[in-house]
């Protein structure tokens, strides 16, 4: 799985300037939450690259050749003799998925990546925890830098106290429902709230005040929520045009997608509303990344939505 990602506000008119750069593990077919989000950026317009780790073999042969079939530059990957490509495994059942994790034990470093306007960081191989302080530590040199936060499993695990230092960086800030309860160490939602928005917007802003500026939490097909710490919004899911076939990559695509937005100078609620069409359009295929659009078929999208697909206040 992959790190996080660097973004420009707008679309470089030099080709060698980086809009979108992803760091982190990129899994074999070149997915993975980094991977995932530098695709959606190259298919969003934006100059993309990734930092990542791969292995010397064929499936590493094979992330780079996806990589360079979606415009996104290979400059910082890094091939590690001796090492194989992660490979996880995906146990699919109807459109609901569980992944097996299994990282690779790479020497991870951070190469000088210029001055990028966005990170994105999203998760890391949980034995690989002091790269944590390589990120923390660039970003705190570079105040400059706008940082978006999608945290993985191994970030949530760890716990508010050992990832302060994020949490209180980051412009946005991305997870679902179950994870937000995690990370507040609160007890599940399940079914014995009656109004689930005000429990939402408890954990919005309860986020909020860990730091973030602008906190978004998806509660798959019931919408999304977001709160800038001034209005509280709801996104209501983008019409299925069939039945869902594979739920991977969804969060992956709301978030990247909402950032990728952002940084093509759009507001929180046009973001939003771009992030649920590019999570619907994924939903609808086999692969975390293969359904992502470009800004043409999201606009046709949005010519064609229903009246009430908009991020309203709540």
């Amino acid at each position: 799985m992959c790190y996080y990602i660097i973004m420009s506000e707008t679309r470089s008119e030099d080709k060698n300037k980086i809009d979108f750069l992803a760091i982190g593990d990129t899994v074999i077919a070149a997915v993975g939450n980094a991977a995932n989000a530098a695709i959606s950026a190259a298919r969003l317009g934006l100059n993309t690259a990734i930092v990542t780790n791969l292995g010397e073999d064929r499936d590493g042969e094979d992330c780079m050749a996806e990589f360079k079939k979606n415009s996104v530059k290979t400059d910082f990957v890094k091939i590690n003799p001796g090492h194989k490509t992660n490979y996880h495994y995906v146990l699919w059942y109807g459109a609901e998925r569980t992944i097996l994790i299994k990282h690779e034990n790479y020497e991870y470093s951070l190469p000088d990546v210029g001055s990028p306007k966005w990170i994105y960081f999203s998760s890391v191989n949980e034995k690989a925890f002091p790269f944590h302080y390589k990120i923390a530590d660039y970003l705190e040199a570079h105040p400059e830098i706008n940082f978006a936060f999608q945290p993985g499993k191994f970030e949530i695990k760890l716990g508010y106290e050992k990832m302060e230092r994020f949490y209180k960086r980051a412009q946005m800030f991305f997870c679902n429902v179950e994870e937000a309860e995690k990370i507040l160490d609160m007890e599940s939602i399940g079914e014995r709230h009656r109004n689930p928005k005000d429990l939402i917007k408890g954990l919005l802003q309860r986020i909020h005040d860990l730091g973030p500026k602008t906190v978004v939490i998806t509660d798959g097909p019931n919408g999304a929520y977001a709160y800038d710490g001034k209005d509280f919004l709801f996104l209501p899911i983008y019409p299925d045009p069939k039945p869902p076939y594979s739920r991977t990559g969804a969060g992956d695509a709301f978030s990247s997608t909402t950032v990728a937005a952002t940084a093509l100078g759009k507001g929180l609620p046009e973001a939003l509303a771009w992030a649920g069409i590019n999570s619907m359009a994924v939903v609808q295929k086999v692969g975390a990344n293969v359904g992502l659009l470009s800004q043409e078929k999201i606009a046709e999208y949005l010519k064609n939505a229903p009246e009430n697909y908009k991020a309203t206040k709540i």
